[in-house]
């Protein structure tokens, strides 16, 4: 038995570590591997075991005690939930013996939970479901899941759209009080019949688009004027039926924009809007947004104005009949040939003028996907943009350069479009790139429009042995939606903002409410830089889905090819990380990753150059490399990977010195 002293000295060593002990609140932050972390409030991350991580989930709100280790180490254990954020989440059913579980899809949680048999709903293996936490772990570390819907398998028709608007909850339906207050406005308003509207339906509109394309939201027209050309661009108007209080508002906000997946779309607008009521469709009379924009003979951009009007337009022409018609192929437009002249003779203008004056972006090869039944790449066609695309595209982006300048000139808050340029924390660097590559750029100032545009046409400038111009890349920032006007440095504009799509993009919807403000004489402060945060969140969520959508589709299609006769592809470096590079399929564009961190061989990377050397071998941006598909990375948003082909990248060899000058170096006589 242990005498009082004894018992005294383990009383207080408890004590001890009683007190060295710390109960506080933590987030649990999770990890690729089975350990965590505890992030406490004031910022400190406390090591969590794998046996205690066991007990709560990422994001988790939990009580944790804080108590010395062993090796001087600080560990946290989990005592109690407060507060669990994860209610619902997509994933894929998988089987262990008789038993299902759910594989969750979440980069933080990397266990699989188990479904008990009344909670599976008809799963089977390998489906793709949405699921539910039906326990939590916190008592015993065993939690289970139930299944809320089925998505479908691998073998369902687009599976790879649906599996990805759940997964990134894109929604799919308008809620029912969107719905009530859509029926109400269509009834109740008459936007034809407010006196603000000026009448223009005298001008001959016409609409150029997709052949199959209903939610026409612009038309054009041009005539010629004494020192150049008077342009009219009629941009549909949804704000005359949707207000900023009403429930279809916040729907349509939250949407961020039309989401176009191959095979699927999901609508920013209800139809009843996008493709009737408000679309600029031929023959009927709509109420637009027009702007008026006086184009000089070399293509610069003079006195503007926008108003409310009616219009109507004449025609619905597609792409490749417009572009028939411009190119002397084929006549059957010529009842519309005026506007399509002058149409024709603006955007040469226009064109002509951004080149010398601004920055326009490389035509690059475009690729279109052709679709099977079961919405799975069947074919993957190259193409090149049509002249008439490039028409509309220059008519879209000059009047948004006035808008940009229309919300500036009255110091509204946007929504604008910045672009920095070059990132703050790259100075030096660029200065060192122009240094090796371009020094007679250098007195160029980045910081200006002027500057910067001059610096990127330098660097794009053919006599380069190096892509000059893809290899700054990395040293640039995005274009961002700002509430303050800015340069945009990317086309070398003082101002940009997009107006042209309102039935599409949600960006473009707010900019008409502040146009149409002002124009009333209204304040046009009604975007802050809180909402315009969340629209650029919600418009990257869309992005990510498309975007791993397709990944998917790609990589099945690859999948097939790889099965079959087209084993080797080729591609071109289009990105050179210290890791490996990406790269561009030259047949069909698409993307996959080369990681030649596995190599044998040990490269280094050298950014100066934007390549990696080894013993043999050197890879730069740009250069052609012949490949085999290793697979699909599903972890990593179905990533392609690619192997390099044997002989690869190869160094040529050293050229062999002529006889006589070997003896030379080595004293011999001739």
């Amino acid at each position: 038995m242990l005498n009082q002293d004894s018992l005294a000295q383990l009383k207080g060593l408890k004590s001890q570590m009683e007190a060295e002990k710390e109960r506080t609140e933590a987030v649990i932050k999770g990890t690729q591997a089975r350990y965590g972390f505890a992030v406490l409030d004031d910022g400190r991350e406390i090591f969590i075991p794998p046996d205690e991580m066991l007990k709560a989930f990422p994001d988790d709100r939990v009580k944790v005690c804080i108590r010395p280790a062993k090796d001087n180490r600080v560990i946290a254990d989990i005592e109690k939930l407060v507060d669990s954020p994860l209610a619902d989440f997509t994933g894929r059913c998988v089987r262990k013996g008789k038993a299902l579980f759910v594989e969750p899809d979440l980069p933080q949680l990397r266990r699989w939970l188990f479904i008990p048999p009344h909670a599976r709903n008809g799963v089977k293996e390998g489906d793709y479901v949405r699921a539910g936490i039906l326990r939590h772990p916190i008592r015993d570390g065993k939690p289970q899941a139930k299944i809320l819907s089925v998505i479908g398998s691998d073998d369902t028709p687009g599976i790879e759209n649906a599996y990805c608007m759940a997964k990134y909850r894109l929604p799919a339906e308008w809620s029912s009080a969107s719905r009530k207050d859509l029926e109400k406005r269509l009834a109740e308003c008459q936007p034809l019949a407010d006196e603000r509207r000026q009448d223009l339906t005298d001008l001959e509109f016409i609409s150029i688009d997709a052949a199959k394309t209903q939610d026409i939201d612009d038309a054009l027209y041009a005539q010629v004027a004494e020192d150049g050309w008077t342009l009219f661009v009629a941009i549909a108007d949804p704000t005359a039926y949707i207000t900023p209080d009403s429930s279809l508002f916040e729907d349509v906000t939250a949407r961020g924009a039309t989401v176009y997946f191959h095979g699927d779309i999901l609508p920013m607008l209800p139809e009843e809007l996008s493709q009737e009521t408000c679309a600029l469709s031929e023959g009927v009379d709509r109420p637009a947004l027009v702007c008026r924009i006086s184009v000089k003979d070399d293509g610069s951009l003079g006195d503007f104005e926008f108003c409310e009007a009616t219009i109507r337009s004449r025609a619905k022409l597609s792409y490749f009949a417009v572009d028939r018609y411009l190119s002397g192929q084929a006549d059957e437009l010529m009842m519309h040939a005026s506007p399509l002249e002058a149409l024709y003779q603006v955007y040469r203008a226009l064109r002509a003028n951004r080149e010398n004056h601004h920055l326009v972006m490389e035509d690059r090869r475009e690729y279109r996907w052709l679709l099977d039944d079961n919405k799975r790449i069947e074919n993957i066609e190259p193409y090149e943009k049509l002249q008439s695309q490039k028409l509309v595209e220059e008519c879209m982006i000059a009047t948004n350069r006035c808008a940009a300048s229309f919300l500036r000139q009255r110091e509204a808050t946007g929504p604008y479009v910045v672009h920095a340029g070059f990132r703050a924390d790259r100075k030096e660097e660029l200065q060192h790139f122009l240094e090796l590559h371009a020094p007679a750029l250098l007195e160029k100032d980045p910081a200006e429009v002027e500057g910067y545009g001059d610096i990127m046409r330098g660097l794009a400038a053919p006599e380069h042995d190096l892509p000059l111009r893809g290899m700054v890349n990395r040293l640039l920032t995005r274009a961002e939606i700002s509430d303050a006007p800015g340069p945009h440095m990317g086309m070398a504009l003082p101002c940009y903002t997009n107006c042209t799509s309102p039935l599409r993009k949600s960006l473009d919807f707010l900019v008409h409410l502040q146009l149409k403000r002002l124009l009333r004489g209204e304040p046009a402060s009604g975007t802050g830089n809180a909402s315009l945060e969340q629209l650029k969140e919600r418009i990257g969520n869309a992005r990510s889905a498309t975007q791993e959508a397709e990944r998917w589709l790609a990589g099945r299609y690859l999948e097939r090819l790889a099965a079959g006769d087209n084993a080797v592809f080729r591609g071109r470096v289009s990105h050179v990380t210290s890791s490996g590079f990406n790269v561009r399929l030259e047949e069909t564009g698409l993307e996959g990753f080369v990681d030649l961190r596995k190599d044998p061989e040990k490269f280094s990377y050298d950014k100066w150059t934007a390549s990696l050397t080894s013993t043999t071998r050197r890879f730069q941006l740009d250069q052609v490399v012949d490949l085999a598909f290793e697979g699909l990375d599903r972890e990593n948003t179905y990533q392609a990977n690619f192997a390099l082909q044997a002989g690869c990248g190869l160094k040529p060899p050293k050229a062999k010195k002529p006889a006589a000058e070997e003896g030379e170096e080595s004293g011999e006589a001739g």
